[in-house]
């Protein structure tokens, strides 16, 4: 069967000239305005450093994004992964027209609608009733289509009180209901969510959800998410890309493109040690992961240290193991005197399935919490125990001995 393809990515890059606005000096625009109309290449493509933010770059040239491929089929929901700096917001302004590519092409068919920041496209001094059909406009609508979807938008958006009051006057998760519903309730054939919907309280994000899985499953049309937040793409994509440093160092099933993300934030060195830069009394200086790479095997012991700052004062330090949806898998405390500088905490070996993991870790006495590291020290449980058998590979966080006999 041939396949529908509504959105195709070819080549796509992006340049920035860093701390400059547009794209440079006059000498530099008057010089590619000369190899243009000689016919030649632009000539500051061929240089600029790769986008990453943690290192000092050689050229006053970066590339954003780098030589970006993928296809997107009709009523598919791609989920595009990736660190902070890695170039997902800027290729979901190409997507959206915002910003034009540097190098490539991007084909489309139909309505793309955005929600990239809390207020785009709306105006301050409008109404939220008059935003809904000045974004409807934007996208092509007509007044009488828009009359349509009108109730359907203020019900969903649960702004109803504040539909005729000027949209200065809303609070960020007012605009993100706002123009949520708007976005989804106008029918693009492609519908574009930044992470923006992290503005929005729990109630909202899943109602949010459910609708995006509505018109991707229900009415076939597509839908682009960003967001940091990972089961909420696994609940709601189908596939999945994974940005870094600008480049797709991964594509394929949302599982899988998830489980790549993952892995990569435990393959450094530094990634398993937290050196903490805050000074505080009974507090935590260093907590480190102990041995192998970050990929442990299941029966692998998992022995985590922890090196103090002073402690004045007996107290206790609890550790809290997260799992992948950053939900608690179980914690445990143990007591410090004033003499403590540091103490390892084991994991015993045959006790964690297969999954990633990280900790949460705290220093407090009976009324006071001396410090709270949350999320940190990734590491991954790799093989799996002959018992198992995966179905969806859904199986559990703990192998726990049960006691079992007959009745």
């Amino acid at each position: 069967m041939e396949k529908d393809i509504i959105l195709k990515v070819d080549n796509v890059s992006k340049q920035y000239r860093l701390g400059q606005v547009g794209t440079g000096t006059l000498s530099h625009d008057l010089n590619r305005w000369w190899h243009q109309v000689r016919g030649k290449e632009n000539p500051y493509l061929k240089i600029g450093d790769v986008n990453d933010r943690s290192k000092k770059g050689e050229s006053d040239y970066v590339w954003a994004l780098q030589n970006i491929n993928f296809d997107v089929e009709r009523g598919e929901v791609l989920g595009i992964i990736g660190k902070n700096g890695a170039g997902k917001s800027t290729l979901l302004k190409i997507l959206s027209k915002v910003t034009a590519p540097t190098t490539g092409s991007i084909k489309s068919r139909g309505r793309i609608a955005s929600l990239l920041e809390v207020g785009t496209g709306f105006h301050g001094e409008m109404t939220g009733r008059e935003n809904i059909y000045l974004n409807g406009a934007i996208l092509g609508m007509t007044k009488k289509e828009i009359s349509s979807k009108l109730e359907e938008i203020i019900e969903f958006s649960g702004c109803e009180r504040y539909i005729d009051t000027p949209v200065k006057r809303y609070s960020s998760g007012m605009t993100v209901r706002l123009a949520f519903a708007v976005a989804a309730f106008l029918e693009p054939e492609i519908l574009v969510v930044d992470e923006v919907l992290a503005v929005g309280d729990a109630e909202f994000q899943k109602k949010a959800i459910g609708k995006m899985q509505d018109i991707s499953r229900g009415e076939g049309r597509t839908v682009l998410f960003v967001s940091h937040n990972m089961p909420a793409v696994k609940s709601l994509c189908t596939k999945g890309i994974v940005l870094e440093h600008g480049k797709v160092v991964f594509e394929g099933d949302i599982n899988e493109s998830v489980q790549y993300y993952l892995m990569s934030e435990n393959k450094s060195e530094e990634s398993r040690v937290f050196n903490n830069n805050k000074d505080v009394l009974n507090g935590i200086k260093k907590i480190q992961i102990q041995g192998a790479n970050g990929i442990h095997n299941h029966e692998d012991d998992i022995l985590i240290k922890i090196i103090f700052s002073e402690i004045n004062t007996d107290c206790r330090v609890g550790i809290a193991l997260l799992n992948s949806d950053k939900a608690k898998v179980f914690t445990d405390v143990a007591k410090i005197n004033k003499q403590s500088r540091e103490i390892v905490c084991k994991i015993p070996g045959s006790l964690l399935l297969k999954g990633n993991y990280s900790l949460d870790i705290a220093t407090f006495s009976d009324n006071v919490v001396y410090e709270y590291i949350e999320d940190v020290c990734p590491f991954q449980i790799v093989d799996l125990i002959n018992e198992y058998k995966i179905y969806n590979g859904k199986i559990g966080d703990l192998k726990i001995k049960c006691e079992w006999s007959e009745v």
